[in-house]
Formats: C-alpha cells, sequence, structure tokens
C-alpha cells in the first residue's frame, strides 16, 4: 500500500467523526434535537369499519424516526380481521403482545395453535409468520418493538420466551382478587400485572413488554405517578366522565400543572408520554376499565424505570 493509499483510507476512517462541546449536546431532547414523545389519540373508529387489514398507530414523523411507530421503542397497531378471514403478519421484533377486543378466532405461531376469544391476552416471541384466522368479526389492540430492533440495526432471532396465553376467565378472576385486598385496605389502584415465568428478574409480561389491566371504579381518582417509559394506553369500557390529566410538572400539593386533559373513549387508544406526571379521575355513575402498554420490562431491566407516586400529603416516594 502507497502513502496515498493509507492517507485516502485514513480519510475514510475519519470523515464521519464530529465533536461537540459538552453543553452543546449533552441534552439533546431539551435542545430539541430530537423530539419530544407527542400526546396523540386514536379513536375507536380506525378499526370498528373496513376490511381485515393491520392498522399501526404510527407518530414516526412527529418522533423523526422510520416507521411505523408509536414510540420509539414500540408500534401500537389495531388489527381488523372479518369472519373467515386471515390476516399474516410478520416483525422483526423479539416481543409481541395483543388483547382481543372483539371476536373469536386462532392463531398458528411456529406450528403452534393458540385459541382465543374477546378479552384474552397473547404474548408471542419472535417467530416466522403469524397468522390470525377469525370465527367472528374480530379486532385486537397489538404492541411490538420492532421500531427498537429498528434503531439498533438488530434482528430477532433468539426466542426469550414461550408463547403464552392469558385467558379472560383468569385475568378476570385475579383482578376481582385484587379489587378485594384493595377494598380491604382502601388502595385506590386496583389492576393485575401479566407476568411470565422466563422473566423472573423484570416480572413483566415479556423481557421487553409490560401490560396491566386496571379497574378505575367510579368516583375514584388516581393520583399522579411518572415512569419513564412511554404508556400506550387502551381504554375498555367507560362513560362520559372518565378522563387523564397529564402534565411535566407537580405543584408542592402534589397537583399537576396546566395539564393536558384526555378524554376516556371505549376501545379507543392514547399516547401518554416519559416522564410526564398522569392522574385518572372516574366522574361517572360506572366503574371503567384500562390497559396500558410499556416497555417497562426493558426499563425496568436498565434500571431506569423511576417510577414515582404522589401520595395524598403531596409526597412523592419512588417504589
Amino acid at each position: 500500500m502507497t502513502a496515498l493509499d493509507k492517507l485516502i483510507s485514513l480519510d475514510g476512517l475519519t470523515e464521519n467523526g464530529l465533536y461537540y462541546e459538552y453543553t452543546q449536546a449533552a441534552d439533546p431532547l431539551g435542545s430539541g434535537t430530537i423530539p419530544k414523545i407527542p400526546f396523540a389519540e386514536f379513536g375507536r373508529e380506525l378499526h370498528e369499519t373496513g376490511g381485515t387489514r393491520i392498522i399501526p398507530l404510527d407518530v414516526s414523523e412527529q418522533l423523526a424516526c422510520v416507521g411505523p411507530a408509536t414510540s420509539p421503542a414500540l408500534c401500537a397497531n389495531f388489527v381488523r380481521i372479518l369472519a373467515g378471514e386471515t390476516l399474516a403478519t410478520q416483525f422483526n421484533a423479539t416481543s409481541q403482545l395483543f388483547y382481543v377486543m372483539q371476536g373469536k378466532g386462532h392463531t398458528e405461531f411456529d406450528g403452534i395453535d393458540i385459541p382465543w376469544q374477546a378479552g384474552d391476552f397473547i404474548a408471542l416471541p419472535t417467530g416466522e409468520e403469524t397468522r390470525h384466522w377469525a370465527d367472528t368479526d374480530a379486532s385486537f389492540y397489538l404492541v411490538h418493538d420492532e421500531p427498537l430492533l429498528r434503531y439498533l440495526g438488530a434482528k430477532a432471532n433468539i426466542q426469550r420466551f414461550k408463547p403464552t396465553l392469558y385467558t379472560s376467565e383468569e385475568v378476570l378472576r385475579e383482578l376481582a382478587n385484587v379489587r378485594k385486598e384493595a377494598e380491604a385496605i382502601n388502595r385506590n389502584r386496583i389492576s393485575v400485572l401479566l407476568a411470565n415465568k422466563a422473566m423472573d428478574q423484570t416480572l413483566t409480561v415479556t423481557h421487553t413488554l409490560w401490560v396491566m389491566l386496571g379497574v378505575l371504579p367510579k368516583g375514584a381518582v388516581q393520583l399522579p405517578h411518572r415512569h419513564q417509559s412511554v404508556a400506550l394506553d387502551l381504554i375498555l369500557d367507560c362513560e362520559p366522565g372518565c378522563y387523564t390529566l397529564v402534565g411535566t410538572k407537580i405543584s408542592d400539593q402534589g397537583e399537576i400543572i396546566n395539564p393536558v386533559r384526555v378524554d376516556w373513549k371505549p376501545y379507543s387508544a392514547f399516547i401518554t408520554p416519559s416522564g410526564y406526571w398522569h392522574a385518572h379521575y372516574n366522574g361517572s355513575s360506572g366503574d371503567a376499565h384500562l390497559i396500558p402498554m410499556q416497555d417497562a420490562g426493558l426499563q425496568t431491566y436498565l434500571r431506569t424505570l423511576d417510577i414515582k407516586f404522589v401520595l395524598p400529603n403531596g409526597e412523592t416516594p419512588a417504589l
């Protein structure tokens, strides 16, 4: 190799290098270099009509990333399958989790046939093509972590857990037990977390995903809380008067300052950005149910979830 060849080679190795003074690059989010997680709502009209299809809840343009994506790490989707039809999906994802909002059918995954009906949850690891068959008109809320893999430039090829079915009967029974305990000790947070035996460190449904089924009783208030995982919230049932307040700061009295109000609508979804304080209110005459899905499995493993709750006296202890 000549001296000129070496110089050209060295130029190729150094041409992409950049240098910043610390204060210019230490906080890309604060400076606006990387955009904030947007507020967004997705109505039930997206999945109530039309043909068999998958409907990504895509905010990748606002996130300045390759889409579809609903957060930097996750993509939420509504899925609609007409009776007697099938839908094939294949994601470069380590985890996918779906909740059956309506209908009955089965899913074929890696040679396994998984039956499902309304109210069931199914967690699937990475795998080959997945095929969903609907016996009746069906709709899902499906979340996967392909945006995270896309950002990492990685290919998911190792199954970290087995396909797992959480039946509606079992989940509702667990929620009823939790509610009895909560009412006995006057606890205002009534919810059950789905977990997997393989996730013995994070206690989550997969190694990246977290999911909760919660009930907000009539007249109840869940005081402000925050965490560093983005919540992709699905409302199941509610009457007018149920809503969430979201904001970046709380007062000394534990109230959210200048909040954004998100009114709940059945079988609709919305994004709660990471690090934002949020509180849930049920001012209606009936109970309401919600399902948040988050990348809190990953955040828990990284020790960065940093979940905090406001107590009635305004304190904010970390769990």
